[in-house]
């Protein structure tokens, strides 16, 4: 998943989400709940990758920051409860898959 279109169709692929684009800036795709409109995706680009802002296990957030370089606070949101995934090719499919489930269920 490198694109921005392939980070959107893997997470409109959950059941029961949809799209918004809450904000002036076209750059940001939120994918939320449709029962409760809680975000658990928000993708947009910056520094020339898409990057994923994905909620994570308290006590897990840190040891995905050691495992990867491109695993690092997420980009303005809460840096003890947010990552963010850099798009760059180096975050295992299997890493990846399993980052964006674990948020959409914490905030289911």
């Amino acid at each position: 998943m490198k694109s921005r279109q392939e980070a959107i169709d893997y997470c409109m692929a959950y059941d029961n989400v949809y799209a918004d684009h809450p904000f002036k800036d076209d750059n940001w795709t939120l994918i939320r709940h449709q029962h409760n409109k809680k975000t658990f995706a928000w993708i947009f680009e910056r520094e020339d990758h898409i990057w994923i802002n994905v909620k994570c296990e308290p006590g897990m957030i840190e040891q995905w920051r050691e495992e990867y370089e491109s695993i690092i606070p997420a980009y303005h949101l809460n840096k003890d409860h947010w990552n963010s995934l850099i798009l760059d090719g180096s975050i295992s499919a299997k890493d990846m898959k399993y980052l964006i489930s674990t948020s959409y269920e914490m905030t289911k």
